[in-house]
């Protein structure tokens, strides 16, 4: 059975954070495992308070856990500060962790600040140049690429400019722009490929970002070429927003297991 781990913060509603990579893991019938960066208060309605844990606990568990298993890819998502992003780069360097994703969670969807300054700069440089593929959003990518983005042919900018940070892929998503259209752009240094999806209307919801990042990592550990992987992680979560979930008094969730009942 494939293995994968998510490295990322913990939120208590289930709908972003390693509770929904865990949940896109197990969909996919991939065998999850999970390092916990942060501890936070939140709920569909917004966040309330991070608790980043000492960097040191997070390399523990993530040594600890790579002892155990042979792990097949790596989904990073909510790293909270320069210190556990440092500790991070460092164990997938020292252990050799396989098809890296980092997820550059910088903001919450509600607002709140989810990796300091510090953070980001220590992402570009130290952690970026291991990664198998990383995936911005809009705004994450303008911060990345220290551009404007308003358009599709900014994108594709952006995807060139963020490429130059080593990764081996970029995948900018595309749901923070307008148009009937949720286009997402792929760039592996030779090709710009696109990933079309009619946009849903009214299908804002939690954990979006984190779940297409899942879903890639538990595709390329099940073998699936980048190209597919792609692919196969739009189409989940287009269906995952198309039966999303309305539970609690704030933003949508989406349903990890659509597509099994």
């Amino acid at each position: 059975m494939a293995v994968a781990i998510t490295i990322a913060g913990s939120d208590p509603s289930g709908g972003a954070g390693l509770q929904a990579d865990l949940k896109t893991f197990a969909a996919h019938g991939v065998y999850g495992l999970s390092v916990t960066t942060a501890v936070t208060v939140q709920s569909t309605v917004g966040v309330g308070h991070v608790h980043p844990l000492a960097a040191d606990l997070v390399s523990a568990q993530l040594e600890t856990l790579a002892g155990d298993f042979a792990i097949d890819a790596v989904k990073l998502g909510m790293l909270a500060n320069d210190a556990i992003v440092e500790a991070v780069a460092a164990a997938i360097v020292s252990l050799d962790l396989p098809k890296v994703i980092v997820d550059p969670v910088m903001l919450s969807s509600s607002g709140a600040r989810l990796l300091d300054a510090d953070g980001v700069s220590t992402l570009e440089r130290e952690l970026l140049p291991h990664a198998f593929v990383v995936t911005p959003n809009v705004p994450e990518a303008e911060r990345l690429a220290r551009s404007t983005i308003r358009s599709l042919s900014d994108v594709k900018r952006a995807a060139e400019a963020i490429h130059r940070l080593r990764p081996h892929a970029v995948l900018i998503k595309g749901g923070h722009l307008e148009g009937n259209e949720a286009i997402d752009v792929l760039f592996d240094g030779d090709e710009m490929r696109e990933f079309r999806a009619p946009r849903i209307a009214g299908a804002a919801a939690h954990g979006t970002g984190c779940a297409f990042s899942a879903a890639l990592a538990a595709s390329l550990a099940l073998g699936h070429s980048l190209v597919d992987s792609v692919d196969r992680a739009k189409q989940y979560v287009t269906g995952a927003l198309e039966h999303r979930l309305t539970l609690g008094q704030g933003a949508a969730l989406l349903n990890h297991f659509w597509a099994l009942y």
